[in-house]
């Protein structure tokens, strides 16, 4: 009878082999790192150390985050993550058929989403198969959360990306975009991705920290700081993370990816706000993580520095990456917040929020 080992190397191998035969294998999907000389012309970069790309502040000590929600939340990583009792709740929202007036953004679940304004869209860290992992089997879509394909959206004129992590940049989505004449604006080192994805070079802009890109009088993106890391493997900090600052149509939005709590948030609301909406990231945090994820009562405060008027909370609700229960951040933060009167809205999944109107509050996570 076989041993546990010699079942599982040669079914792995098969499975790595098929996915070969798909247009994002899983070589593919992970993709390559910069070239030596990329790397050489990073390393003139002040954010750039030791062939990695540096947070701007130190990261040892972090506000915040006092010791009893550390003991409260140490015992996690032995928890096991349960079964949901239904569905997750969401709405399929024709988006190829319809143009919102104002200024109008929808959730897919996660930290993807569409921000459309007059027209023009604009797709952020699209995940749009059912996995967010290099491999179908790994890191699957809680159930009732994967509604929406590229089939399902209009025409996309941008996509932004903030990271290279498999959650926020996703190979099947992304590729599909390579004939069409949609842009991209990614952080420094991720065109080596969308080069070897098959992306026209003129079709996208690497930016750092600072740089801005403007389409016209009407929308301008600007690549601000963000504490967090990067990497699709071994290898950590190749590429650079940002939050972006997005001008559109009058409308000031904050895109803020992955990240922990730090001083740099003081610095963009104080320099770009206040902002109409700002997406923050609540949600897959661990004390193991407090550097590079934010605990809810980290986000209160990230919102308050950045002087938001309505905050969209991302980041759950669709993979599980950390071992809390899957609404317990939306649970905790919405107290918090109401508690500082800042407004919280909470559209489900494919359901459309247009900036400057009431928040959404039904409560449809009330489950586990």
């Amino acid at each position: 009878m076989p041993n546990l080992k010699q079942t599982i190397i040669p079914t792995f191998l098969i499975l790595v082999c098929i996915g070969t035969l798909s247009s994002c294998s899983v070589i593919r999907s992970v993709g390559r790192y910069p070239s030596k000389k990329k790397e050489a012309e990073y390393a003139l970069l002040p954010n750039y150390k030791d062939r990695s790309f540096q947070n701007l502040y130190n990261t040892d000590s972090v506000m915040y985050i006092n010791e009893r929600i550390r003991k409260e939340k140490t015992d996690r990583k032995f928890r096991k993550r349960p079964k949901l009792s239904q569905d997750i709740p969401s709405v399929k929202t024709n988006l190829k058929d319809t143009v919102f007036e104002e200024t109008t953004v929808v959730w897919f679940g996660h930290s993807s989403y569409l921000i459309q304004s007059k027209g023009f869209n604009i797709l952020v860290d699209p995940v749009l198969c059912d996995y967010a992992s290099p491999m179908f089997y790994f890191n699957r879509s809680m159930p009732g959360s994967h509604i929406y394909k590229v089939k399902d959206l209009p025409p996309i004129d941008l996509i932004l990306i903030t990271h290279d992590h498999y959650d926020h940049l996703d190979c099947h989505t992304v590729r599909k975009y390579r004939k069409k004449d949609t842009q991209a604006i990614v952080p420094l080192g991720i065109g080596t991705l969308l080069d070897q994805w098959g992306w026209k070079s003129g079709n996208y802009q690497e930016v750092n920290w600072g740089d801005t890109v403007v389409f016209n009088q009407d929308i301008q993106v600007i690549s601000t700081p963000q504490q967090h890391r990067s990497g699709r493997f071994k290898k950590k900090g190749r590429t650079l993370w940002t939050s972006y600052v997005l001008n559109i149509h009058g409308h000031r939005i904050f895109i803020g990816g992955d990240g922990g709590y730090n001083k740099h948030f003081k610095d963009i609301g104080d320099k770009y706000g206040p902002f109409d909406l700002a997406f923050l990231e609540n949600g897959q945090y661990n004390v193991d993580w407090i550097p590079n994820h934010s605990f809810p009562e980290q986000t209160v405060h990230t919102a308050q520095e950045l002087k938001a008027k309505m905050v969209l909370p991302v980041h759950w609700s669709r993979f599980a990456a950390a071992y809390h229960i899957w609404n317990e951040p939306i649970k905790e933060f919405l107290p918090l917040m109401d508690a500082v009167g800042i407004p919280v809205t909470v559209p489900k999944i494919g359901e459309p929020y247009t900036i400057g109107t009431p928040a959404k509050r039904d409560v449809w996570w009330d489950f586990e």
